[in-house]
C-alpha cells in the first residue's frame, strides 16, 4: 500500500484529553478517531491490526476445537430476565424499546452472549451424543460504561471474541476449560503481549471458577497480586492474603472504652487527623444488607435480607467477594442510610462493634489491634481504647480485605507484590447457571435429563490492540510486534521527484509485496525528517530507506524499529536481507 492511497491522519501534538500512552499514540498514529464518549472508529491502519489479532484468535480457537458462528447483537430482554442478569447488569445493560405494529418490544444490545448461545443450544442439542462442543464468535459488544476512558481500553462498544463450551460432565468442562486456557496463552504469545494468568472473581457472569489474563501495564486499571517466589497470582478481588485467625484472650480488669467528641468527622481520615491517630489503629465498621436466597429465583422460601456489620482495620479495604463467601451469601450491598441510622442510632460514619445491634464478622487483622478507635454508635462520637475480644465478642475471624503488597503468600513462604494490569481475557467455569435458567438439557445413556454444563471464554480483541500499544512503545511512538503490525515494512523513498530513487523504491516495493510481505511505501512529497518521525510514530517493524547518499553508493539503509542505527545493504541484496530479518523476527 502507498501512503498516498490510504488514510493515515497522524498528529504531531499529544491530544489534551488523552490520559494514557495507548490512547495518545493510537490517536497520534491515526489508528482511531472518537465519534463520541465510549465509541471509536478504527481507521485503516488500526483496523489492519484488529484484523491481524482477530486472525490469530481464530486460528488458535480452531486449533483448540472451537467452531465459529455469528450471533445477533440485538437480543430479547426476556432472556436476561430469565437468567436474572437484567438486574445484575443494571445500567450497564443497554435496554431498548421498539414499536412493531401495535406492540412495544424490549431488547438489549448484547454485553455478551451467554443467553443467546444457551437459548440456541436448548433448541438444538438434546442428547449426550452431541456433546461436548465449543462454539465461538468475534462480535461487537455493548456496555453502558459509566465513565468511558483511556481510548479503546474502556468503551461502550467494543470487539470481543466470546466462546462457550457445552458438556455432559465435569470432565468435559475441565477439558474444554484447559483447551481454552492454553489457547489464550498461545494467542497472547503470538500477539507479542506479556501476560499473567490470575485467579479471578466471576462477577455478573456467574460461575464456579475463573481466570483473568492480565497484561502488566503501569496505567492498568486493575491490580494483580502475585508472589515472586511461586506462581501464585490473582486479581485483587480474588487474592488471598495468606493470614490465619488468631483470637486474643479477654483482658481482665481492662478499662472501659472512652467516648470522645468528633463533631462532623464521619470518616477515618477526618477522625485520624482530629485525634492524631494512625488509621491502622481504627476498626472500620461497614454495614451490609445480605441475602442468602437464590438471586435468580423469586421463591417465598428465600431467606429475607438481613444486616451484617463487617469489621476491618481502618487502613484496609473491605473485599465484598470475600465477605460474600464468608457469609455464604448470594447477594451483598451496603445498607442504606435509613437502615444504618435505625440500627446504630447514628448517621453513616459513626458505627462501631461495641454494642451494635446486629451480627458482625471481623477480618483477621482486627484481632491484632491492641487498642482500637471505633465509632460509638452515636452521632459525632467515637470510642478509644477498644480491645477486640474484650469490649466486644470475637470468637472467629476471616480473610475479608483486599490483599496488599507485603502480605504473606497463601501458597509459599514468600510475600505478595502488586502490579497494575489490563485485563485482556477471561475464562469461566459456568456450571449449570444458564442451562438451568434457559432449560438447556440433554438425555444421558439411560434417557435421564440433566442440565448441560457450560464454560465461557472471552477475549477483548480491541483491548488487546490497545494493551499492545500501552506496553510496546518508546518516546518516538509505537513498536509493533511483527505478528500484529499493520504492515511489516515501511519503505521510504527520500525524494519522490528523483527518478532513480522512485524506480528503485518501486522495484523493491513490488518484489517484497509479491513475496507476501506487507509493505507501506511513504510516497508523500515531504522532507525526510518528517517521514522519519511518522515512521517512528506508527512503529512498523522494518524500515527501508532509499535515496540520497546511500543510493549513490549503491546501498539501501535498513533498520528495525528497535535499532538505533541503520545497516547499509547493497540495493541488489536489499529484498533478501529484509526477508531474512522478517523471517527471523
Amino acid at each position: 500500500m502507498r501512503w498516498s492511497q490510504t488514510f493515515i491522519p497522524t498528529m504531531k501534538e499529544v491530544p489534551s484529553d488523552a490520559e494514557v500512552p495507548s490512547h495518545q499514540l493510537m490517536l497520534r498514529a491515526g489508528l482511531i478517531r472518537q465519534l463520541m464518549a465510549g465509541a471509536y472508529t478504527f481507521m485503516p491502519l488500526g483496523y489492519r491490526v484488529v484484523r491481524k489479532v482477530s486472525q490469530i484468535v481464530r486460528e488458535e480457537m480452531d486449533r483448540a476445537g472451537g467452531v465459529e458462528l455469528f450471533m445477533p447483537a440485538i437480543q430479547p430482554i426476556e432472556l436476561f430476565e430469565r437468567t436474572g442478569r437484567k438486574e445484575a447488569f443494571g445500567n450497564v445493560l443497554f435496554n431498548l424499546e421498539a414499536k412493531r405494529g401495535d406492540r412495544n418490544l424490549q431488547f438489549a444490545l448484547g454485553p455478551t452472549h451467554e443467553e443467546v448461545i444457551t437459548d440456541l443450544v436448548s433448541r438444538e442439542i438434546k442428547s449426550y451424543k452431541q456433546l461436548p462442543i465449543t462454539m465461538y464468535q468475534i462480535q461487537t459488544k455493548f456496555r453502558n460504561e459509566e465513565r468511558p476512558r483511556f481510548g479503546v481500553l474502556r468503551t461502550s462498544e467494543f470487539l470481543m471474541k466470546d466462546a462457550y463450551s457445552f458438556g455432559a460432565s465435569i470432565q468435559q468442562l475441565n477439558e474444554a476449560y484447559d483447551a481454552m486456557y492454553n489457547a489464550y496463552c498461545r494467542i497472547f504469545e503470538r500477539c507479542g503481549l506479556e501476560y499473567i494468568p490470575v485467579e479471578a472473581e466471576s462477577g455478573p457472569i456467574g460461575g464456579d471458577a475463573s481466570h483473568e489474563f492480565m497484561a502488566p501495564a503501569d496505567n492498568g486499571e486493575d491490580f494483580v497480586v502475585r508472589c515472586s517466589g511461586c506462581e501464585y497470582a490473582a486479581n485483587q478481588e480474588r487474592a488471598d492474603t495468606g493470614r490465619s485467625s488468631s483470637i486474643p484472650p479477654a483482658v481482665n480488669d481492662a478499662a472501659d472504652p472512652r467516648k470522645v467528641d468528633t463533631p462532623r468527622a464521619g470518616t477515618i481520615e477526618d477522625v485520624s487527623k482530629m485525634l492524631s491517630a494512625d488509621p491502622a489503629t481504627f476498626i472500620k465498621t461497614l454495614i451490609y444488607s445480605v441475602s442468602n436466597g437464590d438471586p435468580d429465583e423469586s421463591s417465598d422460601e428465600n431467606i429475607p435480607p438481613k444486616t451484617v456489620a463487617v469489621l476491618v482495620r481502618g487502613d484496609h479495604e473491605v473485599n465484598e467477594g470475600k465477605v460474600r463467601r464468608a457469609l455464604g451469601a448470594s447477594r451483598l450491598e451496603l445498607a442504606n442510610e435509613a437502615t444504618i441510622e435505625e440500627l446504630t442510632g447514628a448517621p453513616v460514619g459513626f458505627a462501631g462493634p461495641v454494642g451494635i445491634q446486629c451480627d458482625y464478622v471481623a477480618d483477621h487483622d482486627v484481632a491484632l489491634i491492641k487498642s482500637a478507635i471505633t465509632g460509638a454508635n452515636e452521632k459525632d462520637a467515637h470510642l478509644t481504647g477498644v480491645i477486640p475480644g474484650t469490649h466486644f465478642e470475637l470468637t472467629e475471624t476471616h480473610d475479608l480485605r483486599n490483599a496488599i503488597a507485603d502480605d504473606p503468600c497463601p501458597r509459599c513462604d514468600g510475600t505478595l507484590e502488586t502490579v497494575h494490569g489490563i485485563e485482556v481475557g477471561h475464562v469461566f467455569k459456568l456450571g449449570t447457571k444458564y442451562s438451568e435458567s434457559l432449560n438447556a438439557v440433554f438425555l444421558d445413556r439411560e434417557e435421564q435429563k440433566h442440565p448441560i454444563i457450560m464454560g465461557c471464554y472471552g477475549i477483548g480483541v480491541s483491548r488487546v490492540v490497545a494493551a499492545i500499544v500501552e506496553t510496546c512503545h518508546d518516546d518516538g511512538g509505537i513498536i509493533w510486534p511483527e505478528s500484529v503490525a499493520p504492515y511489516t515494512v515501511e519503505l521510504i523513498p527520500l525524494n519522490i521527484k528523483d527518478e532513480e530513487t522512485m524506480t528503485t523504491a518501486n522495484r523493491i516495493y513490488d518484489e517484497l509485496s509479491a513475496g507476501g510481505i506487507d509493505v507501506l511505501m511513504d510516497d508523500r512529497d515531504q522532507r525526510p525528517g518528517f517521514k522519519f518521525k511518522d515512521a517512528d510514530l506508527i512503529g512498523l517493524p522494518v524500515r527501508v530507506i532509499i535515496g540520497g547518499k546511500g543510493l549513490k553508493e549503491g546501498n539501501a539503509e535498513i533498520k528495525l524499529r528497535t535499532d538505533s542505527q541503520a545497516t547499509k545493504v547493497p540495493i541488489g541484496e536489499a529484498c533478501d536481507y529484509v526477508r531474512r530479518i522478517v523471517s527471523a523476527g
